[in-house]
């Protein structure tokens, strides 16, 4: 990269919950927020928004006639980057801009028209607009006033990681100077979560753990007066559905979560700069399914390779990794960073088994955890997975994205410039 890219804010809504410190007082806990909701008369594990937000939402569709008939992708994505600009600084009619895509796109809304039609052999005259790719950028475009370019994409489950791509390209052409990035995502749905179901990756059954908290006991009192106020172990038995980084398990345990986060970013250096994007990379595989990554993640080697061309392995603190809770998805982007890192493995974590995978908007929680790390230098682990040796300080984080079809993204981010 010719210079680093400053994320001068950072916006979401997911299960996690929309305020920075609420979401950082969850990723603290061991509890995962995926929970079960009837799909198709079927309880279903899913990761949900909170109901305050989703309050939000129907006071936003109310707000203005036309945002009654937009997509729950579309809205989300209008609350977040209204958010996102504030924390930024900026204002309405800026110039800067616009890049949010989706995996699914206006699932719900797709959903129902085409319902609609097989019913009644007709469909409404908003179903073609309100459903299109280019419907979530473009209403955000009309939202924010922005003077600048508005793009709307979909490479699956990199598609939030491919838009920071696109604008690192467009702010070190000199062709603009800011741009919010990031990606949206609402598939729960029938049809979305039976498409799941028919690959055989979706989880079927919660997986029990038992943590154990040990007390500590008083043996300076007698036992024979029974004096002694040591407690037996205390058990906690904790469900995760999800076993996203768990290479123990025997089958398929991806849950499908609902988000939407994007972040604005700036050339150079700036104050207010949560961190910097020091390296990016980008690969496809040479994919043998339409699903599949190679046994050893081609794709993630040469794009981790690519972000980190200019950066010592030692210096990498922690990897958030894509790992969708998938047996040939977590095992071959694990046998990728030991063929990168060598000896020289950060600490690696992954957030689906508490937030579910949320396809296009993924890549862009990833990188609102790495950032939350390397704030309050402290590193969020798996619960289940065996303990890491933490590092003295977090400063460099990489994170990854893939999507079906094997298109890979890994972005670098430090915390200083």
């Amino acid at each position: 990269m010719k210079t680093k890219i400053a994320i001068t804010s950072l916006a979401s809504i997911s299960p996690l919950g929309k305020n920075p410190e609420v979401i950082w007082r969850n990723y603290l806990s061991n509890e995962t927020l995926i929970s079960t909701k009837d799909f198709n008369g079927k309880p279903q594990f899913v990761a949900t928004i909170p109901q305050e937000i989703r309050n939000e939402i129907e006071v936003l569709k109310q707000s203005e006639i036309k945002y009654k008939a937009l997509d729950e992708t579309v809205l989300l994505s209008i609350l977040v980057s209204r958010q996102a600009i504030k924390n930024a600084g900026w204002k309405r009619g800026d110039d800067f801009g616009i890049n949010i895509g989706s995996s699914r796109g206006a699932t719900q809304l797709f959903e129902k028209h085409h319902k609609e039609f097989l019913e009644t052999g007709k469909t409404s005259t908003l179903a073609s607009p309100t459903t299109t790719l280019g419907n979530i950028s473009s209403w955000v475009a009309h939202d924010l006033k922005n003077n600048g370019p508005e793009i709307s994409h979909s490479i699956t489950c990199s598609t939030a990681l491919h838009a920071v791509l696109n604008a690192v390209a467009w702010l070190q052409s000199g062709m603009a100077s800011k741009f919010i990035v990031g990606g949206s995502e609402a598939p729960l749905t029938d049809f979305t979560i039976a498409q799941m179901h028919a690959l055989k990756i979706y989880s079927k059954e919660p997986i029990r753990y038992f943590d154990k908290l040990n007390t500590q006991c008083d043996h300076s009192k007698s036992i024979d007066n029974n004096e002694n106020e040591c407690q037996s172990e205390l058990v906690e038995e904790l469900f995760y559905p999800c076993k996203a980084f768990d290479f123990t398990k025997t089958k398929n345990t991806m849950v499908l979560g609902e988000a939407a986060s994007v972040a604005c970013l700036e050339i150079g250096e700036h104050k207010n700069a949560l961190a910097y994007i020091e390296g990016i990379g980008y690969a496809t595989d040479d994919i043998e399914h339409n699903i599949s990554i190679s046994d050893e993640a081609n794709c993630f080697q040469k794009s981790m390779k690519m972000a980190l061309q200019n950066t010592k392995l030692e210096e990498v603190d922690a990897i958030v990794m894509h790992a969708p809770g998938t047996l040939k998805g977590d095992t071959s982007e694990y046998k990728a960073i030991q063929k990168v890192f060598s000896k020289n493995i950060p600490m690696l974590t992954t957030n689906k088994w508490k937030v579910g995978h949320t396809f296009g908007a993924s890549g862009m929680l990833n990188m609102e955890l790495a950032i939350l790390m390397m704030q309050h230098n402290q590193f969020i682990e798996v619960p289940f997975a065996e303990k890491q040796i933490e590092r003295i300080e977090i400063k460099k984080v990489l994170i990854n994205a893939v999507g079906f079809g094997g298109n890979a993204v890994s972005i670098l981010l430090s915390k200083e410039f």
